[in-house]
């Protein structure tokens, strides 16, 4: 199936025009290095366009301008740190493991059942919620038993014809980043304290199999070779 052919969230829907402050101008996008063009965001945006009310999921870190650019645009936005989520979880069960009796080692957790309990506490929203979902390069860091539970996890919460934007690198990163929107193609990478270890470089074969329920995909690769990946529901 075409992508280009691929309908809009709702067709019906007129288009969404930006409101509120203006964008910053192309000097001051250029002046910052930390701020890359992202077609993939582009895209992205492009799809849920027609959604009227959409909602949005973000699985970054909470930043004033991404939130304003989604509300400003009509669009409902829910945040979730999932990295951080994460290593919070894990250091409290370390600590816990740690505080065990002897004798009680019969007690400790594998890697999956640790990745069961920390979604049954989080990514906990309703069946077909989200006309859209911001991973980020969240899956660059994610061990290999809880990324595809979240994966799932995403998979149902995301409505049919909703749009995932995820990122991977082709080499280790140099330093760790999050990530905000600095208007409708452009990120601003900011450099933060590392949360988690870079996990692996994937293939593109393997990012298909991540995404294997997904109907459709498209790849951008940036001058930084940061492969943006969509993929439809």
């Amino acid at each position: 199936m075409s992508w280009t052919a691929k309908p809009r969230l709702n067709p019906t829907a007129p288009r969404l025009k930006p409101t509120g402050t203006a964008k910053p101008g192309p000097k001051a996008v250029e002046a910052n290095g930390n701020v890359r063009i992202s077609n993939g965001l582009k895209e992205f945006l492009w799809l849920i366009d027609g959604s009227s009310q959409g909602r949005i999921l973000d699985l970054g870190a909470v930043f004033q301008s991404t939130v304003m650019f989604f509300i400003e645009r009509g669009f409902r936005l829910s945040t979730e740190d999932m990295m951080r989520s994460w290593k919070e979880f894990l250091i409290t069960e370390e600590e816990s493991m740690r505080n065990m009796k002897i004798g009680d080692e019969g007690a400790r957790v594998s890697q999956g059942m640790l990745a069961g309990k920390f979604l049954d506490s989080n990514l906990q929203y309703p069946e077909d919620n989200f006309h859209g979902v911001l991973v980020w390069d969240l899956f660059d860091y994610l061990d290999a038993e809880l990324l595809p539970r979240v994966m799932e996890r995403l998979y149902t919460v995301l409505r049919p014809g909703g749009a995932v934007l995820a990122s991977f690198h082709s080499k280790t990163p140099e330093r760790f980043n999050r990530y905000k929107i600095v208007d409708g193609q452009n990120i601003e990478l900011i450099p933060s304290p590392t949360l988690a270890v870079h996990s692996r470089i994937f293939q593109n074969r393997e990012i298909l199999d991540i995404f294997g329920k997904f109907r459709s995909s498209k790849t951008f690769v940036g001058r930084d070779q940061v492969r943006e990946a969509l993929f439809l529901k």
